[in-house]
């Protein structure tokens, strides 16, 4: 408790910049997982990408997933991904002919004591799959795209990048847990994965404001370096960014385990899980990987190496206290 009333308080001073190798290799260590999953499990894509067959039924009785699964296999389906939604019952399969379909209408009518006028039928083909993919891929280039734009005209393009490495290294290790997990990828995931690439962006753009409100006030005479600088800016803008992504996870967190646990609410996982990983990978990369990028690229400009030796020199440049170092510039 005595920690986290400093920290709330504005008393610690935590060196983010500082610590660039322990990020950098933590990422890198999570960006080699996620792309393991990828590569290894792939993403189990849903059946709005792929194409197949849905059954939806409300059994009559108590019933469990095997169930379920079993009844559905008797008809020699081999593709079978159940899933609870309540009292209801959601079934996944292959693409089916006309009288499989039938016959797989039938057994769980029979199988569950459930009327077969109940037990609704959907087939979706793959081409309507590969549309979505089309169009989510085209809306994350276009994303993408507007925010070099804004970033590099409201800040500079060094920003720019640090805030675009950021958003695909959240990208990828969200979508590595999903790999892992084997959690279905529906339209939902898409727009979970879209929602918080804006989220990072915005927590991103409120860490590089105050870094460029800061950095400003550096010249020749300076008493802190550009990592200083930055690092300080940092630190007035965590407890926001706590107090945010907190805020934030909240509710989210409540869909992902009350409402897809005990409310059997099936349909929200593929967007809570989305969210709630992204805004935590989100948060982590504004702190500990975008700035210490951006300050690798600035400490390499002539003006800030400059004002590094100098300091270095002279046996200054050491750490200070954040409301010094902004007040001094």
């Amino acid at each position: 408790m005595g920690l986290a009333r400093r920290l709330y308080r504005g008393e610690i001073d935590v060196d983010f910049v500082g610590k660039w190798r322990l990020w950098y290799s933590l990422s890198g260590f999570l960006l080699l997982v996620s792309l393991g999953g990828l590569l290894i499990n792939g993403l189990n894509l849903g059946v709005e990408f792929k194409g197949g067959t849905v059954f939806s039924f409300k059994a009559a009785s108590q019933v469990t997933v095997e169930q379920v699964r079993e009844s559905v296999r008797e008809e020699g389906v081999h593709q079978v991904i159940v899933q609870s939604a309540g009292t209801g019952w959601r079934v996944t399969t292959e693409s089916l002919s006309e009288s499989r379909l039938t016959q797989v209408q039938s057994e769980i009518a029979k199988d569950f004591d459930t009327p077969v006028g109940q037990v609704s039928v959907q087939s979706i083909g793959p081409s309507w799959g590969g549309e979505v993919s089309t169009q989510a891929w085209i809306g994350l280039g276009v994303f993408m795209l507007a925010i070099i734009l804004y970033l590099s005209m409201a800040f500079e393009p060094k920003m720019a990048l640090a805030a675009i490495v950021a958003l695909v290294h959240d990208l990828v290790i969200t979508a590595g847990i999903y790999a892992w997990s084997g959690f279905e990828v529906t339209p939902a995931t898409l727009l979970g994965f879209l929602t918080i690439l804006g989220y990072s962006l915005y927590d991103a753009v409120v860490v590089f404001d105050m870094i460029k409100e800061v950095t400003a006030k550096l010249g020749h005479t300076s008493k802190m370096t550009y990592s200083m600088a930055a690092n300080n800016a940092l630190n007035h803008t965590l407890i926001r960014s706590l107090n945010t992504s907190l805020v934030a996870i909240l509710p989210v967190a409540a869909i992902l385990f009350i409402g897809t646990t005990l409310l059997g609410a099936g349909t929200l996982k593929d967007l809570s899980l989305a969210l709630f990983v992204g805004m935590i990978v989100g948060t982590y990369s504004s702190l500990c990987v975008a700035t210490p990028l951006l300050v690798t690229l600035k400490e390499r400009e002539p003006k800030y190496q400059a004002i590094a030796r100098r300091l270095a020199s002279t046996g200054g440049g050491k750490k200070g206290s954040k409301s010094a170092a902004v007040a001094k510039g």
